[in-house]
Formats: C-alpha cells, sequence, structure tokens
C-alpha cells in the first residue's frame, strides 16, 4: 500500500540558493531541509520535489516583466536540485512547474499516493511565493488533509516576508510548525 503521507520540497534549486536571485536564508535551510527529507522517507512517506521551470521567453511573460531576473531557465545550472539535495531527487519524483503555484500539483499527488492524501508538509522557498501559493492550491484541492509548512525548512525572500506568509497560511488553516 502506497503512503499517504507526502512531504512536498519546493524549488529548492540553484538559482534561489547561490544564484540569480539567491539570499542568505535559503542557504541557511538546506541542512534542516536535508535532515526533514531523510525524516519522512525513513518513515515511508512520499517525497516530491517541485523545480520552477521557465523558458528562453521568461523575459515576455508576465512574471519576467514584473521580476526581470532570468532565472531556472530549463536545462541551465540555475534549474538544478541543489546539489546536497539531487541525490534524494529521483526522476519521477520532480514536478516542473511553470509558475509559483501549480493547479497540476494535486493531480500529481493523486495519481502518486493512489488517491487523496491524508497528509501534506510542505518546505522549501520561496515562502512568500511559491511555497504559500501551492500550499493554498494544495489546502483548496485537499481541505480535509492535514497540511502542514515546516517553518525552519522554509525561506521568504525577506525575514519579514517569511513570517508574513506563515501569519496568511496559519489563518487559512495549515498548520506552521516552527
Amino acid at each position: 500500500m502506497k503512503s499517504k503521507t507526502a512531504l512536498i520540497v519546493i524549488d529548492m534549486q540553484n538559482d534561489f540558493v547561490t544564484g540569480a536571485l539567491a539570499n542568505k536564508e535559503a542557504e541557511a535551510i538546506l541542512k534542516n531541509v536535508e535532515n526533514k527529507i531523510k525524516e519522512y522517507r525513513n518513515a515511508g512517506a512520499e517525497v516530491f520535489f517541485t523545480r520552477d521551470t521557465h523558458g528562453e521567453n521568461y523575459m515576455e511573460t508576465q512574471e519576467g516583466k514584473m521580476l526581470p531576473v532570468p532565472h531556472c531557465l530549463r536545462g541551465s545550472d540555475g534549474w538544478q536540485i541543489v546539489e546536497s539535495l539531487r541525490h534524494y531527487a529521483r526522476k519521477e519524483d520532480i514536478f516542473d512547474k511553470e509558475t509559483f503555484g501549480s493547479l497540476k500539483l494535486p493531480q500529481q499527488l493523486c495519481g502518486r499516493l493512489g488517491g487523496a492524501p491524508e497528509e501534506i508538509v510542505l518546505c522549501g522557498v520561496c515562502t512568500d511565493i511559491c511555497v504559500i501559493s501551492n500550499g493554498l492550491i494544495l489546502k483548496a484541492a485537499f481541505p480535509e488533509t492535514v497540511i502542514r509548512v515546516a517553518a525552519d525548512c522554509c525561506a521568504g525572500v525577506t525575514p519579514e516576508s517569511h513570517e508574513h506568509a506563515l501569519e496568511a497560511m496559519k489563518s487559512c488553516q495549515i498548520i506552521v510548525e516552527k
């Protein structure tokens, strides 16, 4: 029987940790994220990775016009999962998404888990953009699923925006674990 618990590691890619959109907070959570992956894998949970994925036309997109920093271009070094976590991410565990939150992510989870998850735990970057976007999509798709966010395994664009995003998720019945 498949596990009904999923850990979703959001966008732990070079461009967000050491590349084009890096910050020291993202680098600081690497060991926590690795420990979380080990914990959940050892408990038999499914571990998924999302990967922010843009094409060469990024600067022509709405996101590119509002955030004019090319990043996570498909196939580039910045697009890759960070080195310290890469060996945990099997090809079938990686979900490429073209925007902050993906409406296809719930379908992917159901397909891999054989139905709706009982519990989802989120970690990764950026708390205030992709983590919150996917958290809210997952909460809408699975209203009876327990959804948690591991705050010490997340980093925002700034420490303040990280905290604001955690509070917003709390308001939407996503459990914030400090």
